[in-house]
């Protein structure tokens, strides 16, 4: 077998999420001494560099027009559409589906069909071994390349179906069957028409045809997701054998956090919890000004990741915090997890053995949130109707013995199956067989 390094070409969507999961991957490949390019989109611009990789950057829409002495924000594109969107994350899940995700899966799609052409020429340029999508629209130009192609599943696996789970992006339990067929049925008559023109654009590139009603194809070579065996739906919907569980993926890029002192040296009974919405629910100001006024008003010292409207809204006493923060060397040290529920943010906190409380707002943010409510291993609550007694129960609820002490024993065994690495070598193996051939 050939042992010369290899190139791998990742594609991750522009939010952070996706981007930071392949960013741990590669770092590990990176270290193996393969090269690694991201072909991420341009706002990600000397971001990626300093970490150890090549960019090769594409845009996902016209331009704006650079304004002098203002660097464009990583994550720009997704950050200002779900600032603008923020209204629809109030409606039940099954009424986003025509105002909020239908327009979504629209954006993303126009970006897919902007950057084709630019995909394209990168290819021709890097000559990947493989490469890699972490995305939910399909990229034809990485579909049709000469080199195997790995899909990343990062959102909650229900993004893989099966007719014994709920319905993706519903937030529905798996004990209850009885809003299910509804929630399916609304979604097709949402998304049937523009499923079937993506996927007439899609096979008009090249590309194979597109599974029923999803938008973003499965690797005929490996597919990775990322969620952990303790709260995976194997159970009831198995996967074949191109299938590959990472349990966690947790990057070791993250600059180390000192605990202030103020945290450190808190009262006794006085836990240190970790709030984080994402680089995009924390847009929605009004929605971190309420959590800052219920949280202030506990006996708890919090550290706040405020987000890309950080200057917005100030903290209250018992809080520090910052636009961004290094999340997966904080969580380590805190007590429990206050999160949106995205798939990063869930599986690092199992991954370190912190018990959650979850307020969803979009997207697989609501699987996530149901499925760690449903297991015990975190509190779901309505995100913007909440009670101040209802979030003083969550929290005396993960903050009680035995659910840290359940929730560290599972974040052991997760650590010990150690899926970044096992991620990295599926990839390589990928690599290999092709570079073997070639």
């Amino acid at each position: 077998m050939s042992q010369r390094p290899l190139t791998v070409l990742f594609m991750p969507e522009s939010a952070y999420g996706p981007t930071n999961q392949c960013v741990g991957i590669g770092d590990v490949l990176r270290q193996r001494g393969h090269r690694v390019v991201f072909a991420a989109e341009a706002s990600w611009r000397g971001r990626l560099a300093p970490l150890g990789f090549e960019e090769d950057l594409v845009d996902l829409a016209p331009p704006a027009e650079p304004v002098e002495g203002e660097e464009l924000d990583a994550g720009a594109f997704w950050k200002e559409f779900i600032r603008d969107t923020a209204p629809e994350f109030r409606k039940p899940t099954v009424q986003q589906l025509e105002t909020f995700m239908a327009p979504t899966w629209g954006a993303l799609i126009d970006g897919a069909k902007y950057c084709e052409p630019q995909l394209r020429e990168i290819i021709a340029r890097v000559r990947p071994d493989v490469i890699v999508e972490d995305n939910v629209v399909a990229f034809p130009a990485l579909v049709t390349a000469d080199a195997p192609f790995v899909r990343i599943v990062s959102c909650n696996p229900l993004e893989v179906p099966g007719a014994d789970l709920p319905p993706a992006y519903s937030g529905l339990p798996i004990a209850d069957r009885s809003e299910w067929d509804a929630f399916r049925a609304e979604y097709d008559r949402t998304h049937r028409e523009l499923w079937s023109s993506f996927d007439a654009w899609v096979q008009e590139q090249g590309a194979p045809a597109l599974p029923d009603l999803e938008f973003v194809h499965t690797s005929e070579h490996a597919n990775l997701y990322v969620f952990p065996e303790e709260a995976d739906y194997t159970d009831v919907r198995p996967l074949g054998p191109t299938w590959h569980r990472m349990d966690s993926s947790v990057r070791g890029t993250d600059a180390h956090y000192e605990l202030p002192d103020a945290l450190a040296d808190r009262p006794a009974g006085s836990a240190v919890i970790y709030l984080s919405l994402g680089s995009l629910g924390s847009s929605d100001v009004d929605l971190m000004k309420r959590l800052v006024d219920v949280l202030g008003r506990t006996p708890h010292r919090y550290i706040v990741s405020k987000g890309p409207q950080a200057d917005l809204y100030d903290l209250a006493d018992n809080m520090v915090g910052a636009e961004f923060l290094p999340q997966t060397t904080i969580i380590p040290q805190v007590d429990a997890v206050i999160t949106h529920g995205g798939n990063n943010t869930t599986t690092e906190s199992l991954h370190f053995g912190k018990p959650m409380i979850l307020l969803p707002l979009f997207w697989d943010q609501y699987d996530n949130a149901q499925r760690m409510d449903e297991l015990g291993f975190g509190v779901r609550l309505a995100t913007y109707a909440f009670t101040d007694a209802e979030m003083d129960a969550a929290l005396a609820h993960v903050l009680s013995p035995s659910v840290r002490a359940a929730a560290a024993a599972r974040g052991e065994a997760i650590r010990a199956r150690d899926g970044l690495v096992r991620g990295a070598d599926v990839i390589e193996q990928v690599g290999r067989a092709y570079a073997d051939r070639v």
